[in-house]
């Protein structure tokens, strides 16, 4: 397992959504001879200090991101019924420390501007703090899954 590594992991820092601790990730990791490992957290980037040092301890990889919630239009719209598309979960992975300043910063105006329901954030704020980042489309619950799913192959493809 030493050259597959997973890349969305929640914690128990995805309030109600995730149990796993970070040590037991960590020990998980160790047992299957991972070199690298990442946490993702619903909206919020809590366990990223406690997540990165313990697995440098480890000589583990730690890799730094946040599962995002998107708003359909702009973070600042908050309308819309609990739930039916208010947002899309959207995976951001830092590359570097400029990507990980931008997740921080992301994060923060999820928190700020677009709070309704979760921390939203929107594509006007991804393209200005984008630099550094990977994206990844994403659980079931992602734009781009939600539309081939509902059948919506072209704009899927005009998501991408």
């Amino acid at each position: 397992m030493a050259n597959f590594v997973h890349l969305h992991n929640h914690s128990h820092y995805s309030l109600l959504d995730g149990a796993c601790r970070i040590d037991d990730m960590i020990g998980m990791a160790l047992e299957n001879d991972m070199s690298a490992l990442a946490l993702t957290d619903h909206g919020n980037m809590f366990g990223a200090i406690e997540f990165y040092t313990k697995a440098q301890s480890a000589n583990i990889k730690p890799i730094i991101g946040v599962e995002a919630y998107i708003a359909p239009q702009s973070r600042l719209n908050k309308s819309g019924q609990k739930g039916k598309d208010t947002s899309y979960h959207f995976l951001l992975l830092a590359k570097d420390f400029t990507g990980y300043k931008n997740l921080l910063k992301l994060v923060t105006i999820g928190y700020l501007e677009g709070f309704y329901y979760k921390p939203r954030i929107d594509r006007e704020v991804l393209k200005q703090f984008h630099e550094g980042l990977i994206g990844l489309t994403s659980c079931i619950h992602g734009e781009i899954p939600t539309k081939i799913i509902q059948g919506d192959y072209q704009s899927a493809r005009q998501t991408v």
